[in-house]
This record gives structure tokens, sequence and C-alpha cells, in this order.
């Protein structure tokens, strides 16, 4: 995609929300290390919600292409688990 405002190779948070569960948390991390590495994260943020029911990720990653990060997100809602990515 030339016209979009991303740029590759480089450093792209991924926001992830779901249940507050440890199967979620786990999940979100083991699929983009599945696709970037454990190298490649560079930082992982958690935010609950004020009933704290829902937890919201936010796991910046360090991605080589647009292919990768859509296999990111591609694979976080093969879980199951997540409720929306932004």
């Amino acid at each position: 995609m030339k016209d979009s405002p991303l740029e590759f190779p480089g450093h792209h948070p991924v926001k992830a929300v779901g249940l507050h569960t440890p199967e979620f948390k786990e999940q979100m991390i083991a699929v983009v290390h599945q696709e970037v590495g454990e190298p490649a994260v560079m930082e992982i943020r958690e935010r609950l919600s004020k009933d704290h029911r829902y937890l919201s990720l936010t796991i910046t990653v360090h991605v080589a292409n647009r292919d990768q990060l859509d296999a990111i997100y591609r694979n976080m809602h093969a879980t199951g688990l997540l409720m929306f990515a932004l």
C-alpha cells in the first residue's frame, strides 16, 4: 500500500481488547511472539476497564512489512478471545 501512512520496517502499537482473563493476555502475547519473535516486542502495556471486566493490551512491536502486521491481527482474531483490535 503506497498510500499508507505506516512505514515499514518499523515499530507499531497493536491494541487488543478482551475479557480480563489470564488466557486472553497469554494468547495475545503468544500470537505476537509467534509472528515476530520475542526480541521484536518492544513494550507491553495493560489497562483494565473501570469494573475490571475487560483488559486492553497495547503491544509495541517491530515489524518488517504490512503482511507481518496484518498476520498479527488475523491470528489474534483467530483465537476467538479478541473482542476488538486497533
